[in-house]
């Protein structure tokens, strides 16, 4: 009956470009133009920070390339959360639901909209999260949430209107900012590279080396406080690589999923990855390693295109990182309530999220969405949300890439359109370099790691007081 109720409501209404502009749309938001300054504030070389950056992709696509697989065999909305009730049960797919309406897909959106207004800030000075509106104790309320919490609720309305509107928003502005961060590279690249500038930065490529906020103070690193520094800076990297996911999420809403949704993963992927790598070889190229690092409100983009255009093209900067923020929230909004749609559906979520608008679009979950979000922008800075999200998104897509394995067993004769590539290795190497990446974190962490996963662990008891006793 479920399965009939999607297809008859939910409309079949985006093909493979739409899914990869969702995937690339997704991925790229603020993380890109920021997070460099704070990765080589911890390991401080030039070396460490390319390789990190092609560690997180190649982890990234290895990801994507493995849920290939599983969206194949499960071509319905709800994707991740399907997956593990699928291949475990419904407790871990509660638990996954719980943790990604409360923290992942939320937190993500309240992150990346506080990215926008750091980034409208630059535009306009009286946006920025110096303008305190109101001071309660601990408590203040400054421009720059208000701002992020505008876009998080115009981009919802225009969600609730239908899929085709996000569609089309996905889509431009996807094509917009994979343009502009190309013209970036290349201009960067062309213009401001300086050999004496990337010869200095790469003198000591891997002479790691951490920045002190107490001492001010650069120490040399190495062994265990390698790792580590190593593992908070990889927050920053799989968090601007993150949100790939977003498209399984919609897989009912996809024509020929089995097809098209595997192929969206890694050509969105791929493309990501590339770009990536790439703005960072650009960042070493044009500018010394403590300008990165000490980039003002570290926004890395904005200096490195002082470098190249002068003053006037950090404005222009500021608008395409804006255009990015805001394209990366509208992919990351449509896609989140299509998970608490299923769940609803599976008596896992409240009932009204089960049900679909007029536009055919689960409206009751979007804006339960939004509420929620706007209410984490104004929790915590850019940096404390990322710490949140990452532990848990990590711990899940643990469980889900471990879910193959389980499903090979417990489903051997079920039709898999698609295989994992490199089965059982590359999906296994996954497991161990996030693993070794989530112990790593909490270890160093875990003031805010640990309430990340103390936020998810709080889903066993709720899931136990409010299941439907069918669902026993």
């Amino acid at each position: 009956m479920e399965q009939q109720h999607e297809d008859k409501h939910l409309k079949r209404e985006l093909g493979l470009l739409d899914g990869t502009m969702l995937v690339v749309g997704s991925m790229i938001g603020s993380g890109i133009f920021i997070v460099s300054a704070g990765m080589v504030k911890n390991i401080g070389s030039a070396g460490w920070l390319t390789l990190i950056w092609v560690i997180s992709g190649l982890m990234t696509m290895i990801a994507a390339i493995s849920y290939g697989e599983l969206s194949a065999m499960f071509p319905k909305a709800g994707g991740q959360y399907v997956y593990l009730k699928e291949a475990y049960n419904k407790l871990i797919g509660f638990l996954y639901g719980w943790s990604f309406f409360a923290v992942i897909q939320t937190g993500t959106i309240a992150a990346v909209g506080v990215a926008f207004g750091k980034f409208a800030a630059y535009i306009v000075p009286s946006l920025g999260d110096q303008n305190i509106l109101y001071e309660l104790g601990s408590f203040k309320l400054n421009a720059a949430q208000l701002v992020s919490i505008a876009t998080i609720i115009l981009l919802t309305y225009i969600n609730s209107r239908g899929v085709k509107n996000a569609k089309y928003i996905q889509t431009v502005f996807t094509v917009a900012k994979i343009a502009s961060l190309f013209g970036l590279v290349i201009f960067g690249l062309m213009l401001a590279a300086k050999a004496e500038i990337w010869n200095a930065n790469w003198a000591d490529a891997w002479m790691a080396k951490s920045y002190s906020e107490e001492s001010g103070q650069w120490t040399t690193i190495g062994g265990t406080v390698l790792l580590s520094a190593i593992a908070a800076s990889m927050v920053g990297s799989l968090f601007s690589s993150d949100a790939w996911n977003g498209v399984t999420f919609i897989s009912g809403e996809i024509k020929n999923p089995q097809r098209n949704v595997g192929l969206s993963l890694f050509f969105g992927t791929l493309i990501v990855t590339v770009i990536y790598i790439l703005a960072n070889i650009m960042y070493v190229a044009v500018m010394p390693m403590e300008t990165i690092a000490f980039a003002p409100s570290e926004r890395v983009a904005v200096e490195a295109s002082q470098y190249i255009f002068g003053t006037t093209g950090t404005y222009i900067i500021a608008v395409m990182i804006m255009v990015s923020t805001f394209g990366c929230n509208n992919g990351l909004i449509l896609a989140g309530a299509r998970v608490y749609y299923t769940m609803a559906n599976d008596g896992l979520f409240f009932k009204k999220a089960g049900g679909l608008n007029k536009a055919s679009v689960p409206g009751w979950g979007l804006w339960l969405q939004c509420i929620w979000a706007s209410a984490l922008c104004l929790t915590g800075k850019y940096g404390d949300l990322l710490d949140y999200v990452m532990i848990i998104v990590v711990i899940f897509y643990i469980l889900t890439i471990f879910g193959i394995f389980i499903l090979r067993k417990k489903m051997p004769d079920a039709p898999r359109p698609y295989k994992a590539f490199g089965y059982p290795v590359l999906p296994f190497i996954y497991i161990l370099l996030a693993s070794a990446f989530c112990i790593a974190l909490l270890i160093d962490k875990p003031e805010t790691c640990g309430w990340g996963v103390l936020i998810m662990l709080a889903g066993v008891p709720v899931y136990y007081l409010t299941r439907p006793k069918q669902a026993a």
